[in-house]
C-alpha cells in the first residue's frame, strides 16, 4: 500500500524501490534514484527493501498529479526508478515494486512489506535466475495492388461520362478479390504468429500475450500481429536467441527480441 506524505516541505517519507533477497548495498551505491539523500537497505527479516528518503512534499497527491501531466519530468522519474530496480536485480533476485511506492517512515515501511513476506519469497524463487524477454512479431507487407482504381469508362466521347456495360460488375469482383488476398495474407500473418509464440513458449517459464501496438500516424510501420512477454531462465537465453533466429529464417517474416529485462511483467501474478 502506499501512504502519500504529509504537507510539510521539511517531512522525510520512505520511497521503496523494490524488495530482494541478499542485496550488496555496493550494487546502487551512487546512483541518484529519485531524492537528494542516499539509497540504503531496509532490513525485513529475510528479505530486504531498497529504499530512500524523499522529501514527502515531492509526494503528495497533488505533486504526483501534476508530475503525470508533464511527460518529461514522468519519465525522469521513471527512469530513475528503473536504474536502481535494474542496478539490484543484477545483483540478486528483485521484486521490483510499481513507481511512487512511499510510506510514511521506515516503520510503516517495515510493517506492512513483512506483511507481504511470503508473496515476496515466492515470487523470488519464480523469478531467481531467470529474465524478461519481449518477442514481436509483424506481418509481412502486402504487395501493391493497384488494378482497382474506378469502373473503366467506355472509349468514346459520348460515352465517357458512364461506364461501360459490365464494368460494375467486374469491378466489384476486382474489389472483392482484393479484400480476399488481404484477408488471406492477415490470416497468415496471424498464423505465424500463433506458431513462433507456441515454439518460445517451450522455452519460458511463464509468458504473457499483451495487446498488439498499434500503427504510428505516419501508415509506415509494419502491422505488428505478435507482442508476448516471456520468462526464461538465464541458461536458456542462448537457445532463445538461436531459436528467434532461426523463427526468422524460416517463416520470412520481422521478428524482433528484446531483453533480457528485469522480469516486471511476472511479479504481480503471485
Amino acid at each position: 500500500m502506499t501512504e502519500r506524505g504529509p504537507e510539510g516541505s521539511d517531512t522525510l517519507a520512505t520511497y521503496v524501490f523494490a524488495v530482494c533477497r541478499g542485496v550488496d548495498p555496493a550494487a546502487f551505491t551512487g546512483l541518484p534514484g529519485v531524492g537528494r539523500e542516499e539509497l540504503r537497505a531496509l532490513p525485513l527479516g529475510t528479505l530486504t527493501a531498497v529504499v530512500q528518503s524523499v522529501d514527502a512534499a515531492d509526494f503528495t497527491d497533488q505533486a504526483w498529479q501534476g508530475r503525470l501531466s508533464d511527460q518529461r519530468e514522468l519519465e525522469r522519474y521513471a527512469r530513475a526508478h528503473h536504474e536502481v530496480v535494474s542496478a539490484t536485480a543484477a545483483c540478486c533476485p528483485t521484486v521490483p515494486l510499481p513507481l511512487s511506492t512511499l510510506y510514511l517512515d521506515d516503520e510503516r515501511a517495515r510493517q506492512s512489506l513483512t506483511e507481504e513476506a511470503e508473496r515476496f519469497h515466492t515470487v523470488l524463487r519464480r523469478i531467481a535466475h531467470h529474465a524478461e524477454w519481449g518477442v514481436k512479431v509483424y506481418a509481412p507487407e502486402e504487395a501493391a495492388d493497384d488494378t482497382v482504381a474506378t469502373a473503366p469508362l467506355a472509349a468514346t466521347p459520348s460515352e465517357r461520362t458512364r461506364p461501360s456495360p459490365g464494368a460494375g460488375l467486374a469491378y466489384l469482383d476486382r474489389k472483392r478479390g482484393i479484400q480476399q488476398r488481404r484477408e488471406r495474407h492477415r490470416d497468415e500473418a496471424l498464423r505465424i504468429a500463433d506458431a513462433v509464440d507456441t515454439e518460445v513458449r517451450v522455452l519460458a517459464t511463464a509468458f504473457r500475450r499483451l495487446r498488439p501496438q498499434a500503427l504510428q500516424p505516419t501508415g509506415q510501420r509494419p502491422v505488428q500481429v505478435l507482442n508476448a512477454t516471456y520468462l526464461v531462465a538465464d541458461h536458456r537465453a542462448d537457445d532463445l536467441a538461436l531459436l528467434t533466429r532461426t523463427l526468422r529464417e524460416r517463416t520470412g517474416v520481422r521478428i524482433e527480441l528484446s531483453g533480457p529485462w528485469v522480469p516486471y511483467s511476472f511479479v504481480g501474478e503471485v
